[in-house]
């Protein structure tokens, strides 16, 4: 008889482990002289763990010595859910046949029991890349570098992009190691899921298509998420926003008072904020971009910092303004209190009619959000540009957060060119074979660097000030999406995963944060170039362009880091010996690079659309589920709760200690609460309870804060 079976109630994450009583001879068991099975004496076989994979399908780990540690580890986390199989002598001789193959026949017989898969780290593929990480810290990248047939092999190139990771710390056996993990993990799978409209972000039942943000109307009728067509609707707000924006830009869309609007503010926080504005930044300096903003002005309002809304709303005309308010719930806290803000800032010039709000705020939300826009005055029938639940916030930049305020300053058609990019980017990604795919390649040398040498950071460097964003926009991308413990299977992981991601424009970095990089802790570095310069300066007397100078560092600092310098040669150059060892760099630091042509709207939706792709690969090696983010959301909690220890401390007459229920906190805030009591009492001019009001007390206002031009209404 089979013994009991310990269950939860979710049969899918039940483990499987079977430990099976000491098997005996063939004689002893027909004279029952034997000690057979269940005999307390009788020497045990250990049997492997059986589980099921994605498709359904019995599998059996094997117990050799790579896998046994995990395997161990992997027991006692998951011991309430084990599966004891513990039966006497006497069950055996009934339930067992008299085969030669005893095993395999009671294995047989066991239920398909649906459970949880191991951690990938238990898997052959990543034990013989962890055995091969040992090999590789033995060797220096001054000497890999010397392999011609290595070096001529590790490269890949795109539509324009050119990928080299030469002097990254891996050989080409290195790469199909990463590759069979690869296939071990279903990575193509993965990724026609994604694109397909699967919904693989299980933990908000949501599908994850920023891909079909970009997609062409060709594609129209080939993705479905919950019977929409999710191309169909993208291409539908699309077309609004073309329409509105191109309105907007002619001169026939006007302000409350008639006048044409020049500027626009987008409100946004998070993916809503860092994606279009890196967008941005480029755009500025690019020829075309330079041209179709002739007379307009963008500006970002993002933090809760009413310092931010004062540098906003600096030098700008109420009455010539835009409000464009992105969020996907509109509910975010720090989101929603900016945007009642800038709504008071336009009722204090122009008045509190509704038609102020409704001529001069637009919103970019999610669908569900529809009441929510509505109550806030925005006519949602005109100025209301939608999104979807199935594409995150750091991922947004491609549909109506990027969409509405990069066209309403550049115009659509060149938003439309940066779509094409990230396009561009996608196909490559979904069709080319992975050793010829860059944001593949890129995904698993991030998945050695991190998992197998030990590197916890890495830095971005692009060669372009026009990038100085792209940093800030990928720190968020990456650390949001990978800065996870549980795996997608519910267990807790036990290898590194999740950079810090960091980085500034060179050169401005090498005078930075690059001694650490060469001659502190190791950091793999991704460096950015481009052959052309959008604005490229040739001075009198100068023999080499600015452009070529700051090349030169691009092509430089790869080698530096890799090859580093020797005692021997620091000594060469004449050097003090006191001072030799300060002037060694050990090198043997892997970094990769990237050139483009020009950075141009098309090339910075490749490098968009490469870097989520490249999160993405990260993601599903690791078994992470990269498109949640619940790791925001205790803070934001906390939040609340100390505005309401604010908020009585504010209006208490009796001006009674804050009392959190944590002494640290109480003692803190207890500080900060006083001290701005203390400042109002000694003539700072603040309040006794210093709340900001931004409120129209006459027709014109008298002259405030928020400033706003002149603030006139006749």
């Amino acid at each position: 008889m089979i013994g009991a079976v310990k269950r939860n109630d979710d049969l899918s994450s039940v483990p499987v482990r079977c430990n099976v009583g000491p098997l005996h001879s063939k004689a002893s068991s027909r004279t029952g002289r034997g000690k057979g099975f269940g005999h307390p004496t009788s020497k045990k076989i250990r049997l492997p763990p059986i589980y099921l994979d994605e498709e359904g399908n019995r599998q059996i780990l094997p117990l050799h010595d790579d896998v046994r540690t995990q395997h161990d580890h992997h027991t006692q986390q998951i011991n309430d859910n084990v599966l004891e199989i513990d039966n006497s002598e006497a069950d055996h001789k009934k339930s067992l046949p008299h085969s030669p193959n005893r095993v395999s026949k009671f294995l047989s017989q066991i239920p398909k029991v649906l459970s949880k898969p191991p951690l990938v780290s238990s898997t052959p593929e990543w034990k013989r890349l962890q055995r091969h990480a040992q090999h590789i810290k033995s060797l220096h990248l001054r000497d890999l570098l010397k392999d011609v047939e290595r070096c001529d092999a590790m490269y890949a190139e795109h539509d324009g992009v050119y990928l080299d990771y030469s002097r990254q710390q891996a050989t080409l056996e290195t790469m199909d190691l990463l590759f069979d993990l690869a296939e071990r993990q279903k990575l193509t799978k993965r990724i026609k899921d994604m694109v397909g409209g699967e919904k693989i972000n299980f933990t908000e039942n949501r599908a994850v298509l920023h891909t079909a943000l970009r997609a062409s109307k060709e594609e129209i009728g080939t993705v479905f998420v919950d019977g929409e067509d999710a191309i169909g609707e993208v291409h539908e707000v699309l077309d609004q926003i073309k329409a509105f924006t191109e309105a907007f830009r002619s001169g026939q869309i006007t302000g409350y008072t008639g006048k044409r609007m020049r500027n626009i503010v987008s409100v946004g926080i998070g993916g809503s904020y860092l994606g279009p504005e890196f967008l941005h930044e480029v755009l500025k300096t690019e020829e075309e971009g330079i041209n179709s903003s002739l007379g307009y002005s963008l500006r970002f309002l993002a933090n809760v910092d009413p310092v931010d809304v004062e540098r906003t709303c600096a030098d700008l005309d109420p009455e010539e303004t835009l409000i464009v308010v992105v969020s996907k719930t509109f509910t975010t806290a720090e989101t929603m209190l900016n945007a009642r803000t800038m709504r008071q800032w336009l009722w204090d010039f122009m008045g509190d009619d509704i038609e102020v709000v409704r001529k001069h705020v637009v919103a970019c939300s999610s669908v569900s959000a529809t009441e929510n826009v509505k109550a806030f005055g925005i006519d949602t029938e005109r100025y209301f540009f939608r999104f979807w639940d199935w594409v995150g916030g750091r991922y947004s930049v491609c549909g109506a957060a990027g969409a509405v305020p990069i066209s309403l300053l550049y115009g659509f058609d060149l938003f439309e060119k940066f779509l094409e990019g990230a396009r561009s980017m996608d196909q490559h990604f979904i069709n080319a074979p992975m050793k010829e795919n860059i944001p593949i390649i890129m995904g698993l040398l991030g998945v050695w660097n991190a998992s197998f040498m030990g590197y916890r950071s890495r830095a971005l460097i692009p060669y372009a000030q026009a990038l100085l964003r792209l940093p800030a926009h990928i720190q968020q991308l990456d650390m949001e999406s990978n800065g996870k413990r549980i795996s997608c299977h519910g267990l807790e992981i036990d290898y590194n995963v999740g950079e810090v991601d960091f980085g500034e424009p060179g050169t401005n970095s090498q005078h930075s944060f690059f001694q650490l990089i060469h001659q502190g802790q190791t950091i793999p570095v991704d460096f950015l170039g481009f052959v052309q310069s959008q604005h490229d300066l040739l001075m009198d007397g100068e023999k080499l362009s600015s452009h070529d100078e700051l090349m030169a560092n691009f092509f430089a600092q790869p080698d530096a880091l890799a090859n580093g310098k020797t005692a021997d040669e620091v000594r060469a150059e004449g050097c003090p010996e006191e001072l030799v060892l300060h002037k060694v760099f050990d090198g043997n630091r892997p970094s990769s690079s990237l050139l483009f042509q020009q950075l141009s709207a098309y090339v910075t939706g490749q490098i968009l659309a490469l870097y989520e792709h490249r999160t993405a690969v990260q993601g599903f090696i690791w078994d992470l589920n990269s498109f949640d983010q619940w790791g925001v959301e205790l803070g934001k909690k906390l939040a609340i709760d100390v505005k309401g220890h604010l908020l009585k401390a504010r209006y208490d007459p009796k001006q009674r200690p804050v009392d959190t229920g944590s002494p640290a906190t109480s003692r803190i805030l207890n500080y900060y609460v006083q001290h701005g009591r203390d400042a109002s009492a000694n003539g700072t001019g603040m309040s006794v309870n210093p709340l900001t009001s931004v409120t129209r007390k006459t027709i014109p206002p008298p002259i405030h804060d928020l400033g706003g031009n002149v603030g006139k209404l006749s």
